[in-house]
C-alpha cells in the first residue's frame, strides 16, 4: 500500500472509531503542524505517554521503521488502552509499533537510540508532584534531572525532541476561574515552554523552537489569527516545543529560544 493510501486509511480509522475526537481534516491539519519538518522514513520514534498509539501509528504510516509507545499501567485503564492499540495495529496491518505498559523511568531501551522522542501532553505526568514544585524545589528538579538525562542518553545525535503541552500561564488561571476552552486543565501542574527548554539545555538538547497551537477546525486562518503567544494566553496556552539533540555536546549556555 502506498504511503498516502495508508495515511488516509489511518485517518479514516482513528476518526471513525473515536480514537481522535477531531474530524479527519482537523486531525490531519494538527498532525502536519505537530510533526512539521520531522523526517520519519527509516527512523525510530519513542512515544512517551502515548495512550493507545494515536501518534505512534501515524509515525509508522509516515515510514518510521520502528516505534515504541509507552503508556504506564493505571488502575482500570491499561486493559482498555492496550485493546485499542491492538485493534488499531490489526486494522492498519502494522507490526513495527510496539506497546509497553510502563513509565518512562522504568523503560529499558537496551542499546536502542531514537531519532524522534515525543511527549504529547505527558511531560508533566512524568512526575506530577515534582512538576508542581519545579520552580522552587531542588529535590523536585533532581527528580526531573534523572528523567532528562535518560532522554539525552537514548536520543540519537541530531534527534528531535517534541514536547506538546499547556503552559501554566493562562488568563483564566490567573483569575482563578475555569477556562471554557480547557476546563479540565490543572494549570499549576504545568510549566512554560521556556522553563522546560531552560532545563533541557543542560542535557544536550539545543535549538529550542516554540509554536503555539490554535483551533484546528479553523485550519490556516485559525493558525494565523490565534497561533501566537498573546492570543494563546487567552485561549488554551497550548504549545509545541521542538529541540535537537546536540551532536557536538558543546555548552548550550548561549543558546536563545526562538519563538514562532
Amino acid at each position: 500500500m502506498k504511503k498516502s493510501d495508508l495515511i488516509n486509511k489511518y485517518l479514516d480509522i482513528v476518526t471513525r472509531k473515536g480514537i481522535s475526537s477531531s474530524s479527519k481534516k482537523s486531525l490531519k491539519f494538527y498532525l502536519d503542524y505537530l510533526f512539521q519538518n520531522i523526517p520519519f522514513v527509516g527512523k525510530s520514534m519513542l512515544d512517551i505517554g502515548g495512550g493507545c498509539g494515536l501518534y505512534s501509528f501515524y509515525a509508522a504510516c509516515k515510514g518510521a521503521k520502528h516505534v515504541i509507545c509507552l503508556e504506564p499501567e493505571l488502575a482500570g485503564s491499561t486493559k482498555g488502552t492496550f485493546d485499542k492499540f491492538r485493534k488499531l495495529s490489526a486494522s492498519l496491518s502494522l507490526s513495527n509499533v510496539t506497546f509497553q505498559p510502563i513509565r518512562f523511568q522504568d523503560f529499558d531501551s537496551g542499546n536502542q537510540i531514537f531519532d524522534t522522542i515525543l511527549l504529547h501532553n505527558s511531560i508533566n505526568h512524568l512526575d506530577e508532584e515534582a512538576c508542581i514544585k519545579l520552580q522552587y524545589d531542588d529535590a523536585a528538579r533532581n527528580r526531573y534531572k534523572f528523567t532528562f538525562q535518560k532522554l539525552s542518553e537514548i536520543s540519537a545525535p541530531g534527534a528531535k525532541l517534541i514536547i506538546a503541552d499547556c503552559s501554566r500561564y493562562n488568563f483564566f488561571a490567573s483569575l482563578g476561574i475555569k477556562n471554557p476552552f480547557a476546563p479540565i486543565i490543572e494549570w499549576h501542574k504545568h510549566q512554560s515552554p521556556e522553563f522546560w527548554s531552560s532545563m533541557l539545555l543542560n542535557y544536550g538538547f539545543i535549538n529550542p523552537k516554540v509554536r503555539w497551537t490554535s483551533f484546528n477546525n479553523l485550519r490556516k486562518a485559525g493558525r494565523l489569527l490565534f497561533g501566537n503567544r498573546f492570543t494563546s494566553y487567552f485561549l488554551t496556552s497550548h504549545f509545541v516545543l521542538v529541540m535537537d539533540r546536540n551532536v557536538s555536546k558543546k555548552s548550550n549556555s548561549e543558546i536563545k529560544i526562538h519563538v514562532q
